[in-house]
């Protein structure tokens, strides 16, 4: 059963992005195959794999002009790539009946071609990102170690309990991982207890470590498997895939 999740947290520079895409590259070295869908008007994912001023991209979907158009990066790995007419959307769509179902329709033919699809949703929580959680059947929220870390969360998950009751009762929160994780700091060590506290066993175990390979990959095109798979990134992003696997 093909599994739709969204990977969110309205805080930038949480590795949202890097991590959507290292997840995908990594379920798919675990033989899954995977779409990952940038809905992202800053269109980072769709850079950081290569794909720039591309002709199809989920802007135009959303706007009923053509269906969703995958585009192969690896063999089990496929991407629907933004643009930032995407910033745009918000407006046009707000006048459409049904419009927090939009990316849902889209989604429903090319579903069941896929093990996972991933959506790297936008820094906010505006259309795009309901559109999103309607979409999906998870969320994932990546979280820094850092003192911030759990500051305007209560605001994200009190969005999600709205869209829950309305729009998508299946939805779940799938899980929490802590990015950019320092062990030999004791501020890291200790915002990760809090998280663990807050959110108990919704954390995944595996932890995102800080990694230099995993800034450099998006300016090779790559995702950090391709770019350097002895790095930690490399490690801990596979770590991470097989818990999801066991945990969905």
């Amino acid at each position: 059963m093909s599994k739709v999740i969204s990977i969110s947290n309205h805080k930038g520079g949480v590795g949202k992005t890097t991590s959507t895409i290292n997840i995908g590259a990594g379920l798919n070295r675990l033989g899954k195959k995977i779409l990952l869908i940038d809905l992202d008007p800053q269109a980072n994912l769709s850079q950081s794999l290569g794909l720039i001023e591309p002709k199809q991209t989920i802007y135009g979907s959303l706007r009923g002009e053509y269906d969703l158009q995958p585009i192969e990066i690896l063999k089990g790995l496929d991407v629907i790539p933004s643009t930032l007419d995407l910033s745009g959307a918000e407006i046009e769509m707000s006048g459409e009946a049904g419009r927090e179902y939009i990316l849902k329709e889209l989604i429903e033919p090319i579903r069941s071609s896929y093990d996972y699809v991933l959506i790297d949703s936008p820094p906010s929580l505006g259309l795009l990102t309901l559109n999103s959680f309607v979409a999906s059947d998870f969320i994932f929220i990546p979280l820094q170690a850092q003192y911030l870390a759990l500051q305007g969360l209560s605001k994200l998950m009190e969005v999600i309990d709205k869209i829950k009751k309305r729009l998508n009762k299946e939805l779940k929160v799938g899980g929490v991982f802590i990015t950019q994780y320092d062990s030999r700091k004791v501020l890291n060590r200790d915002v990760v207890a809090t998280i663990e506290a807050h959110f108990k066993d919704e954390v995944f175990k595996t932890k995102i470590r800080d990694n230099i390979a995993l800034a450099e990959a998006p300016a090779h095109s790559l995702d950090i498997f391709r770019y350097n798979v002895k790095s930690y990134g490399a490690e801990d992003y596979l770590a991470l895939s097989k818990e999801i696997l066991k945990k969905q």
